[in-house]
């Protein structure tokens, strides 16, 4: 292998790098717009749930579970978590579930995060909520840049009628990316510039994605 051969795959393993780099601190920005969608759930669940019962046991239940998930007592963030899920009233076991399944992805269970994401994207009625499960699974799949199984998830996802679109062409794009599928990755992005409803956030965030394709070549 010639030295300019040598520093130019190193010079793009280094752009690699940055680009996931950039992923691991943006990344968390279109997870926070989905899960307002969530908060908003947990909000009228618990005003609803107060209303009818007055009573906020579930409440409680919910919001000290998640302080203990915020530690480092894993072990004891799952008891309480679960408890919930077996227990809470009307939608704080759902989530329970979401908030579980971030618990494991924190922690570097991976796969069993997936899997719970898949299980609640199943099993909910809830039309958003259910597109929220599939984009977090999705995400959770980007650094192994296995594009299929992120699109078997948010592919269907990507419909204007679709208020988490541009959160599925976002994960579409980097996982394209990751897979070396750069043009690919830069019709996804470029999607989100256009889509007139995209927040500003969203396409300030996007422009330097397509800045660092471009940069690569694409």
């Amino acid at each position: 292998m010639s030295s300019d051969m040598l520093i130019q795959e190193v010079d793009e393993e280094l752009r690699r790098d940055r680009m996931r780099k950039l992923w691991r601190q943006t990344g968390p920005w279109i997870i926070g717009g989905a899960v307002a969608v969530v908060l908003g759930v947990a909000g009228y669940e618990g005003w609803t749930w107060w209303q009818k019962t007055q009573a906020a046991r579930s409440s409680d239940q919910f919001y000290a579970a998640t302080r203990i998930a915020d530690g480092t007592d894993i072990a004891a963030a799952k008891k309480a978590l679960d408890d919930v899920i077996a227990q809470g009233s009307g939608g704080y076991p759902m989530l329970a579930q979401f908030r579980e399944a971030a618990l494991l992805s924190q922690n570097g269970k991976i796969d069993e995060a997936i899997a719970a994401y898949d299980g609640l994207a199943t099993s909910l009625n809830d039309t958003h909520l259910r597109e929220l499960a599939l984009v977090l699974a999705g995400n959770l799949l980007i650094d192994k840049g296995d594009v299929a199984a992120v699109e078997q998830r948010v592919g269907g996802l990507i419909t204007p009628a679709s208020p988490m679109r541009n959160a599925a062409r976002e994960v579409m794009g980097l996982v394209q990316y990751r897979a070396g599928k750069l043009d690919d990755a830069m019709k996804s992005f470029q999607a989100i510039i256009t889509d007139p409803l995209a927040s500003r956030d969203a396409q300030n965030r996007v422009q330097i994605y397509i800045l660092q394709l471009q940069a690569e070549g694409a």
